[in-house]
């Protein structure tokens, strides 16, 4: 049966305004909200092991349901006891539920009430995901907190395939309530997605049908999917605080630091998103003074920092802008470590130092001062 609000040892611990400081309890450790999830696709975070991650301050971590089913396929990952043996990562993992491919996908797939049938990206083969595959992948994984599958329109959408998808999210969500549980992580925990697009009034007729099936925690998705920051926003600061008070709360795929210090003003909990390692690699790097374009030719005889006030191990280690923008230049894989190791402490450090905030009660002053940030 699923862990309950009590056996999770759910606690907000301090409120700021919406904001607010909680902490629960998985299969494999606690967890501090607000809290930034790095995403590790594939079982890796690109450029960084396990013991950087740790290093850092990371806690959970993100896999993906679709991908790792694809490549190396579960039976593989069952020969390592599960996904937590087979990447060496011994925290917290939450997997989404294949439904962001199912969106990403979409030009080559065809959803019905049964499910959706599309293509392998990788060969071709035809695949077909239902809620019950989805949830059947995610308890042979063993992660810790497993998504329900759900619709994604994309932005811009017409009203009446958002009311179609949030009704069908619906309707998979019960049928993933009822799949078997996992085996090989009998705590995982299951949450439920809350869809309708930019649409408050469908916003809160889904958050009113997914709040009554009972799951351990709910999302937000459907968001940073086309739309602008200030219709983001807008959803936030009208559905977020709505969601149930005594489950966490994770607003799926966001964001920019401005969108984080944001949510979690609006009441949320959770993030995840690609943009700490794939700017990283891109050469973007994050600080509060906004992001640094290392290619710029300013930067090819910068002996400082990246940041000369950040402490993460390429910064305090010494390691100057003309260094990595000599690294960035060059095509070299240090760059990579070196570069994402940045980014993932910088936001890791922004969700650390929002928890301050929330416990201090000055939240309003600490979101104020990313107004005129821009990144």
């Amino acid at each position: 049966m699923s862990m309950s609000s009590l056996e999770m040892g759910f606690t907000v611990e301090a409120t700021s305004g919406k904001a607010r400081a909680t902490r629960f309890t998985t299969a494999h450790g606690e967890v501090e909200t607000p809290l930034f999830m790095p995403v590790g696709t594939l079982g890796t975070v690109k450029a960084v092991g396990p013991d950087e991650l740790r290093a850092l301050g990371a806690r959970i971590v993100l896999g993906n349901t679709y991908h790792l089913w694809q490549r190396p396929g579960l039976d593989v990952v069952a020969a390592h006891g599960g996904l937590h043996g087979f990447m060496r990562w011994d925290g917290p993992i939450l997997t989404d539920s294949g439904g962001y491919q199912v969106f990403s996908l979409r030009a080559l797939s065809t959803i019905t009430d049964e499910g959706v049938a599309f293509r392998s990206h990788l060969d071709g083969a035809p695949l077909h995901l239902t809620p019950e595959t989805s949830m059947a992948i995610q308890a042979q994984l063993g992660s810790d907190i497993a998504m329900a599958f759900d619709h994604v329109p994309p932005a811009g959408a017409p009203r009446a395939l958002h009311e179609e998808a949030l009704g069908r999210t619906t309707r998979w969500a019960a049928r993933c309530k009822e799949a078997p549980r996992s085996t090989v992580n009998p705590g995982q925990l299951r949450f439920g997605i809350v869809q309708g697009g930019t649409h408050l009034d469908l916003r809160e007729r889904h958050l009113g049908e997914i709040g009554a099936l009972g799951f351990d925690g709910y999302a937000l998705g459907g968001l940073a999917v086309g739309e602008t920051p200030d219709e983001m926003y807008r959803v936030l600061d009208a559905v977020a605080d709505r969601l149930p008070r005594d489950r966490p709360r994770y607003l799926m795929g966001v964001g920019t630091p401005r969108d984080i210090v944001t949510a979690i003003g609006a009441g949320i909990d959770l993030f995840d998103c690609v943009m700490p390692t794939r700017n990283a690699r891109n050469g973007q790097l994050f600080t509060d003074e906004g992001r640094l374009a290392i290619a710029n030719a300013r930067f090819k005889t910068d002996a400082q920092p990246i940041d000369p006030a950040c402490r993460c191990a390429t910064c305090a280690g010494g390691f100057t802008r003309a260094y990595l923008a000599h690294l960035f230049r060059s095509g070299e894989i240090l760059y990579h470590r070196l570069a994402t190791v940045h980014n993932l402490h910088y936001y890791l450090d922004l969700v650390r130092r929002a928890r301050e905030a929330i416990r201090a009660d000055r939240y309003r002053e600490f979101a104020g001062a990313f107004a005129d940030v821009g990144c």
